[in-house]
């Protein structure tokens, strides 16, 4: 510890980091709320332009957009940027969710609402907090920690259970695999479990999923309005 730093020191900076962490909610908060219905798409942020699944993320997005959705990413390059494009184009809310990095991401030009967290785990918070259901895209170890993540939510009970879209099969075969054949086969996992993941390869599958699973929602709440 440097010469004359003390305790009470570290203590007062921990807890103007509270503070820090409770202002980054609160502005979430506010920012957010009566976004929904909303939906939120996770991918790398490495996906190029010219890539034949970008355009089919800004079909997706688009085409939910056009349903009355709301668009959620993490604002970034790559699925971030197709996702909020397609909701751009469909003149419906677009959200980017920024990070500030050690390599400057700046939020990409198609968002119509935009915050920039500096802590991971409250804007993992906002990611979930207003989405009807969630789309993951191919990507890398963030798009896996933020899949896991909600689907850990689901299996306690922390939050409803809503559509998990994987899109692209080919890219999470192995994924799926190692999970049936190695997680559950170990009694790590339940049937149930899996029974969150829907693959889906065409944006259509993808539209008539969440179209389908919405009107179920609807339906049902309705149904216990009148209980």
């Amino acid at each position: 510890m440097p010469k004359g730093y003390e305790i009470n020191d570290l203590a007062k900076e921990e807890s103007w980091r509270m503070f820090r962490i409770i202002g980054e909610l609160v502005e979430g908060f506010d920012s957010l709320t009566g976004i929904e219905p909303a939906i939120t798409m996770y991918g790398s942020a490495r996906l190029k332009v010219r890539d034949k699944l970008y355009g089919e993320i800004v079909e997706i997005a688009q085409r939910l957009g056009e349903m009355g959705f709301s668009i959620i990413t993490g604002g970034g390059p790559g699925v971030m940027e197709a996702a909020n494009k397609g909701a751009y184009k469909a003149g419906t809310t677009s959200v980017g969710l920024n990070i500030e990095l050690p390599e400057e991401q700046e939020c990409n030009d198609y968002t119509t609402k935009s915050i920039k967290f500096n802590h991971f785990f409250i804007r993992k918070v906002m990611l979930v907090k207003y989405a009807t259901a969630f789309i993951i895209m191919p990507g890398g170890m963030g798009t896996l920690d933020e899949l896991t993540e909600v689907l850990t939510l689901m299996q306690t009970e922390k939050i409803k259970p809503f559509p998990v879209v994987l899109y692209h099969s080919e890219y999470w075969e192995g994924f799926i695999d190692w999970l049936r054949n190695v997680v559950l086969a170990k009694k790590f996992i339940s049937e149930e479990d899996l029974n969150l993941l829907m693959v889906c390869d065409h944006p259509d599958e993808v539209i008539d999923l969440v179209r389908g699973w919405y009107i179920r929602q609807e339906v049902i709440g309705k149904k216990a309005l009148f209980r």
